[in-house]
């Protein structure tokens, strides 16, 4: 259900993309900075990664003309996850 119609209805269901870094977030220009001057590598990198996988999010999209809200629900981590249903080249899935 969907807080903005109050009712229920279908959604478009696709699963969520993580977007570009921008280059001008407040951590990267700082970085950036820092980096910039003589002396290597001025912060540390992560090497100890222990996770193989990461949550499968999907991005859920109101089909009510008036409305469109969005909203992300999270399931699950899996290794290979894909989205079935009648889906046609150009079209989204929706339940």
């Amino acid at each position: 259900m969907v807080n903005k119609c109050g009712k229920h209805q279908p959604h478009k269901v696709t699963q969520y993309k993580k977007s570009k870094d921008s280059l001008y977030a407040q951590g990267k220009r700082c970085y950036d900075r820092k980096q910039s001057s003589h002396g290597g590598q001025t912060k540390p990198i992560f090497w100890k990664k222990a996770k193989t996988t990461k949550k499968v999010v999907l991005r859920l999209e109101c089909v009510e003309p008036n409305c469109r809200s969005k909203r992300m629900l999270a399931i699950k981590r899996c290794k290979h996850f894909e989205l079935e249903g009648d889906k046609r080249k150009g079209q989204v899935i929706q339940f």
